[in-house]
């Protein structure tokens, strides 16, 4: 059991209720989220990878399409040769199988280090809306990878991008039972404007942000 497990379970039983969630209590959520509509939606139309892409260049992000997983290693060596940034660093354990040494990247399938400049990752999903990225983390996929380097690298299917962000909720809950310890959205670099309203990137993360659109 983990710790989360373990603090959940306590907190369970301090408001009287068995150590696990039953079916019953697990239906009576899903009544309630069906009885409480959404609210007023903006409507996309057209294509919505087109929408993202254009949505998170806006956001300072930098995008290619590439048509399969196949050509993702390349796509992600050519982006750093242009940046000329190192080609090492870490990638989601998920996407270890794609062959990024037979494209001269030196990427480990891990958590990211303190030294790490790149990192390369996945994402459970995208929203065309806002251009941002979401993902969940895991054991085979690290939310560090997305947070720590100065360089994140996003693998994204156009297959997993929807709508609006309320759609991203229902995907989520209609592929897994339960929440993910941590859900993190990426909308471009990281940036502030604290200091005399002066945009400054990088400031709590990541301050480049390229998304490899595949199909």
């Amino acid at each position: 059991m983990t710790a989360r497990e373990r603090i959940l379970q306590r907190i369970r039983r301090g408001l009287g209720r068995d150590a696990a969630s039953s079916g019953a209590e697990r239906e009576q959520v899903q009544t309630y989220l069906r009885r409480h509509p959404r609210g007023p939606l903006r409507e996309l139309s057209g294509d919505l990878a087109a929408t993202f892409a254009a949505r998170a260049q806006a956001a300072s992000s930098s995008t290619e399409r590439v048509s399969g997983m196949a050509s993702v290693p390349a796509a992600v060596a050519r982006f750093l040769d242009a940046q000329r940034l190192p080609k090492s660093g870490c990638v989601w354990p998920q996407l270890a199988t794609l062959g990024w040494n037979g494209a001269g990247l030196a990427l480990e399938p891990r958590a990211a280090r303190s030294e790490d400049l790149v990192g390369v990752t996945g994402a459970f999903c995208a929203i065309a809306e806002t251009g941002t990225l979401m993902l969940c983390s895991g054991p085979d996929t690290p939310a560090s990878a997305s947070l720590l380097p100065e360089t994140h690298i996003a693998v994204l299917p156009i297959s997993r991008i929807v709508a609006v962000m309320e759609d991203g909720w229902d995907l989520l809950r209609a592929e897994r039972r339960e929440l993910p310890r941590s859900v993190n959205f990426v909308s471009g670099p990281s940036r502030t404007a604290d200091i005399e309203q002066t945009i400054v990137m990088g400031a709590h993360g990541p301050y480049r942000v390229h998304i490899v659109l595949v199909g």
